[in-house]
């Protein structure tokens, strides 16, 4: 297992429901706590230094939250160590207060995002992202480059207060305009955010 104490991190997504982590890293992976009736759920967690503190500051630890099959991340460890569940989440979320949006069930993975509805918080993993190589021209959000042709359904008509990503820091500014502009234009965008990916990738290769 990659020991993620030796990767760069800080704090990202901060408000009064939570908090999230991004590993300072090309591809951006970012975790999250959520804090629902006073329990916090971890989505998608990559263990970092200090993590069980920042938790417990946060409230009980009730379970983690797998929302990608190929996500494992350190999904696993964490629960193990909090003395929690694993939910795997893409397959059930069972008690955990969050209403699943299946994204993706196919040859390709098997995703679901979340939608807690108090808070009007939607959570991804890999369907949207705020990096640059998931973003065309003027995008605050995008969608996943295989997901662009094709938008999940299950994610229209939702009107969130801020969109978290497994990618990403993220929106918390007129998070509903910027989901439905995503939707909307998708597919028209998909040469701008190909060549956002290309661009992406020939920078990453040069360094």
């Amino acid at each position: 297992m990659r020991s993620w104490s030796r990767v760069e991190w800080r704090p990202i997504d901060e408000w009064e429901g939570g908090v999230g982590w991004l590993a300072e890293e090309r591809i951006g992976r970012a975790s999250h706590a959520l804090v629902v009736s006073g329990r916090v759920w971890l989505i998608d967690p990559l263990d970092v230094p200090g993590l069980d503190g920042r938790v417990s500051r946060l409230g009980e630890p009730t379970g983690v939250l797998q929302l990608l099959d190929r996500h494992n991340r350190d999904c696993a460890a964490i629960a193990s160590r909090l003395g929690v569940p694993h939910v795997r989440a893409y397959a059930s979320v069972g008690e955990a207060p969050f209403a699943p949006l299946r994204v993706r069930a196919n040859r390709l993975g098997h995703e679901v995002a979340l939608w807690e509805p108090e808070s009007c918080t939607l959570v991804c993993a890999d369907v949207l992202g705020t990096l640059s190589f998931f973003r065309a021209r003027g995008e605050r959000v995008g969608l996943h480059p295989l997901s662009r042709m094709f938008p999940p359904r299950s994610l229209r008509g939702l009107e969130p207060q801020r969109i978290l990503v497994g990618h990403g820091e993220g929106v918390f500014d007129t998070a509903s305009d910027a989901l439905a502009d995503a939707l909307a234009h998708g597919r028209r965008r998909l040469p701008s955010a190909y060549l956002a990916l290309l661009r992406t990738s020939v920078t990453a290769a040069s360094r």
